[in-house]
């Protein structure tokens, strides 16, 4: 009876072992819809440029999904060879190669050679934890059979060649050929395909990038598998085995440049569709960057920087080394549209992510002007404005104001004059003709940021961000119509379906006649103004812009643009300190701009804005603002030097329909009796810069500016005011005129 009873418990201590046993081992298994979804996979995020160029990639894990028709044939027989041999013979597990395994573990005593088919290694990645039990390996065997059931054979080597492993951070058979070899994986030779099929086994421990000795050994073992399985025949197999390695990393060495651009998207793409979608969800993103304009930005902020670094070396004895890094940044964009063709953000990425570009809000100086300008342009003020009282005070909260200027000569300018030379009184005064709280509220409809109000306004008090500047500059070249920065097209799921496409619409800001104006007027400051370092430096195509310099040199400012492009940038510390003393913009920004210009507009026509409907001109007096008369084309005038000559103050000047004058100049009513002076037709002045403006008797005041003329070596400046051609009269005999 005891035995009985003692033979009864052990059969059912053993039955209930065993059901227990049945019970582990199926707890846990993926049900029928997590199986059929074995092929959604973190794939990586990638990011293209404007021209269809991969430019980045964000991932968790680096893996970009292909079919297998874009997998060399090469690296499938490769695989088979070492990993399975009998792939397209088994239902998940190969009994035969099980059999040899188990053989080999018993006369070596321990678990030194495995048997997993690639259906098993499948269902592991997918499902199962990588632990060497039998408990395991009976959960992965039941799921291998289960995958073969559900799926082809062809899609299961797909779903393997996708989701493998192949050290190095690459998942996948894409994502290793471009990581390891820069191809694609359709590409891959037949040595190329022998190492990543060996890297499966061990990928820490074969990875070429740890160790290449052991991943050429690895390879090697491949090869010989590959032709003993008639993959490949004893030539190829000669061959392969004679190619030295050579690793490129098509990856991450797309990845030098345009950091700051990429963070930026990135931000975007997160607030967008969340961390998971963007890291894991292999969205493809259709950015605006041009990778070589991009490339291009980067090298002329860092050759800028190290000119103004080896220019403050020289007034010191000796560099800090301590001293905080000077930095610089660029923003480049289509003008019709806002894109954004380059970014830098600052010197170093790696040291900083701050991005100076979009998040550093700095006091723009002279360069906050011609909003100032357009302001009254849209208050039928002309470019031939006379701006009057420049030497008067301006009453402020802290006591009377004259504003320090080194541009102003006389008490009167021209509006065109004003912008030219960057006279700051003439600014501050047409800043108290238009109103201060009119004046920032169409200053914020350019969307520069928030401005006080405040007479310094009109110097550029307020602070602001480099790509709103540049935005609010696309302006002027667009028609009147200001853009929203834009640093991404269109973004597209992993079946092509489109999540969201571009950026709002350009609204209008201004006229097409005020962008028209004032596009002409910041045409002077680079062809006869404070920017002609622009031409000293080699750029030529027509384009305008306007430089800004802060109190104490502690920022340097140059935005300027051609039809297509307008490109912003700046100079300074992150903790605002004098750059360089006497460090104005026409020799710290102006240059980085131009030589980027010279590399973004390479191949540009010479084009310039056309005319509106609403604009007209008239042949004016550049002192008195009104109609020339005869007189205006011989005026007695003395240099610096105080040498006499004979001058021209006619010129052309552009107008708003209905706002050109009708009154004829009241200061030039004879000419001159001075036989024998000497004639000059220079008028242009110094090119430097500093913080200047002009101001105008009202509305409809004429203009009175200088000629623009042209820096040597530089193409002839856009269609802007030229002087008036005449007919030699008695004077113009006398003197040769």
């Amino acid at each position: 009876m005891a035995l009985v009873i003692a033979l009864s418990i052990a059969t059912w201590t053993t039955v209930g072992a065993a059901v227990w046993f049945a019970q582990d081992v199926v707890t846990g298994l993926p049900d029928n819809t997590a199986l059929r979804g074995i092929g959604t996979m973190a794939q990586a995020t990638t990011l293209v440029d404007v021209k269809g160029r991969t430019a980045f990639t964000i991932y968790q894990e680096q893996r970009i999904d292909v079919p297998l028709s874009r997998v060399s044939k090469h690296l499938i027989d490769a695989i088979l060879a070492v990993e399975d041999q009998r792939f397209y013979d088994h239902g998940g597990v190969d009994v035969v190669r099980v059999l040899g395994a188990a053989v080999n573990n018993l006369r070596t005593g321990r678990a030194s050679q495995g048997a997993s088919t690639l259906t098993q290694q499948l269902a592991r990645q997918g499902f199962l934890t990588p632990d060497k039990t039998y408990r395991r390996k009976l959960k992965e065997i039941l799921v291998a059979a289960r995958l073969e059931r559900e799926f082809s054979k062809d899609d299961i080597l797909k779903l393997y060649l996708n989701k493998v492993y192949f050290g190095d951070g690459l998942y996948g058979a894409e994502a290793a050929s471009l990581g390891y070899f820069g191809k694609h994986a359709s590409e891959l030779a037949v040595p190329e395909a022998a190492l990543l099929a060996g890297l499966v086994k061990s990928p820490s421990t074969y990875a070429p990038t740890v160790s290449p000795a052991r991943a050429m050994a690895r390879r090697k073992v491949v090869l010989q598998l590959m032709r003993e399985t008639g993959a490949i025949d004893g030539p190829t197999w000669q061959a392969a085995q004679d190619t030295p390695l050579k690793l490129v990393d098509g990856l991450r060495q797309r990845e030098p440049y345009g950091q700051y651009f990429k963070e930026e998207v990135r931000k975007q793409l997160v607030q967008q569709f969340g961390w998971e979608r963007v890291y894991q969800g292999g969205l493809k993103v259709y950015t605006t960057i041009d990778i070589d304009l991009q490339k291009a930005a980067e090298t002329e902020v860092m050759r800028s920087l190290g000119e103004i670094e080896q220019r403050q070396a020289k007034r010191r004895k000796s560099a800090d080394p301590a001293a905080e890094p000077l930095q610089a940044a660029l923003v480049a964009m289509d003008p019709r549209t806002g894109e954004v063709r380059a970014l830098v953000g600052g010197r170093d990425f790696d040291a900083s992510h701050f991005n100076r570009a979009t998040q550093a809000k700095r006091q723009p100086g002279s360069a906050f002007k011609p909003f100032i300008y357009a302001a009254a342009l849209e208050r039928g003020y002309s470019p031939g404005s006379l701006i009057t009282g420049l030497d008067d005070p301006i009453a402020t909260v802290s006591g009377a104001w004259v504003p320090e200027d080194e541009h102003s000569e006389g008490d009167s300018m021209t509006m065109r004059t004003a912008l030219r030379t960057s006279s700051n009184r003439a600014a501050v005064k047409m800043l108290q003709d238009l109103g201060i709280p009119s004046t920032v509220k169409f200053v914020e409809t350019l969307g520069v940021g928030d401005v006080p109000s405040v007479p310094s306004l009109a110097l550029g008090s307020g602070e602001v961000t480099l790509v709103g500047m540049t935005a609010a500059y696309a302006t002027f070249a667009n028609q009147g119509m200001l853009p929203t920065p834009a640093l991404i097209r269109r973004v597209e799921a992993t079946t092509g379906e489109l999540l969201s496409e571009t950026a709002p619409p350009p609204r209008r800001a201004v006229s097409e006649s005020t962008a028209f104006l004032m596009s002409t007027m910041m045409a002077d400051v680079i062809n006869a103004g404070t920017a002609t370092t622009a031409r000293a430096a080699g750029f030529t195509l027509p384009a305008a812009g306007k430089t800004g310099t802060t109190n104490d040199y502690h920022d340097a400012w140059f935005v300027g643009f051609t039809p297509k492009l307008v490109t912003g940038v700046w100079v300074g510390y992150d903790q605002p300190k004098t750059i360089i003393s006497n460090g104005y913009a026409a020799q710290l920004a102006v240059p980085m701009w131009a030589r980027f210009m010279i590399n973004a507009t390479r191949g540009d026509a010479p084009a310039w804005f056309k005319a509106p409907e609403p604009i007209t001109s008239a042949s004016i007096c550049r002192l008195s603002g009104k109609l020339a008369n005869d007189a205006c084309r011989s005026v007695l005038a003395t240099d610096a030097e105080g040498n006499v000559s004979i001058k021209s103050q006619v010129y052309t000047e552009y107008f708003v329909r209905g706002t050109e004058p009708v009154d004829y100049c009241p200061l030039h009513t004879s000419l001159p009796q001075f036989p024998g002076a000497l004639v000059s037709n220079d008028v242009t002045p110094p090119p430097h810069d500093a913080h200047q403006p002009e101001r105008t008797e009202g509305p409809h005041q004429p203009a009175v500016t200088g000629v623009a003329s042209s820096t040597p070596g530089a193409a002839p400046p856009p269609p802007a005011p030229t002087e008036e051609k005449k007919k030699r009269g008695f004077w113009g005999k006398i003197f040769g005129r």
